[in-house]
């Protein structure tokens, strides 16, 4: 697993052998990235939410994003991923908080320009904690949500103020992309 592109372009990053983690593939990576170019305004502050090895939020480092938040409960992934941000030169404009997401939405403060949302796929709270997070103080009109999500898993078109754009199938992978759309629900 490696940077696609910008500042930290090339760069490996570590990820832990034999664990449960799944994280997303160059491809899927380059793919997401790719739609964010045409639709996210705001690359200020990003919010990697189940961060696992940290890639989404440091491949938005690399690109122009000012700063990252990191979230994982997993204390053996949040030095791994203390460790992909000194890799890549990204310690200073990144912060790892080690706790479950739902902890994160009730500590963090302040409006994120991109969300990247990434749990694993059997997590059972997933449309529970997007119906949070697209009402909670995380988020603005400005903001852009891109949940990861297995396709046996549908999401729903509208989550708070946020409704749906662009939707992204690779093989059990799918990626949703919301967007602010006050009034439309």
């Amino acid at each position: 697993m490696r940077v696609i592109a910008g500042k930290a372009k090339g760069h490996s990053l570590k990820s832990l052998r034999g664990s449960a983690i799944r994280p997303t593939s160059d491809l899927i990576r380059g793919a997401i990235f790719s739609m964010l170019e045409t639709v996210a305004t705001d690359w200020s502050r990003v919010l990697d939410l189940y961060a696992g090895t940290g890639a989404l939020g440091i491949e938005a480092l690399s690109r122009g994003a000012q700063w990252a938040d990191f979230v994982e409960k997993k204390p053996r992934l949040c030095a791994l991923i203390k460790e992909n941000l000194e890799r890549t030169g990204f310690a200073a404009q990144g912060a790892v908080y080690c706790v479950s997401a739902a902890k994160a939405l009730s500590i963090l403060d302040g409006e994120y320009g991109i969300l990247f949302m990434d749990p694993p796929y059997t997590d059972s709270s997933l449309t529970t904690t997007a119906e949070k997070l697209a009402s909670s103080r995380l988020v603005g009109k400005e903001s852009t949500l891109v949940i990861e999500h297995s396709r046996r898993v549908p999401l729903k078109e509208i989550y708070g103020d946020f409704h749906q754009m662009k939707t992204l199938h690779h093989g059990d992978s799918c990626v949703s992309v919301y967007q602010y759309a006050e009034g439309e629900s």
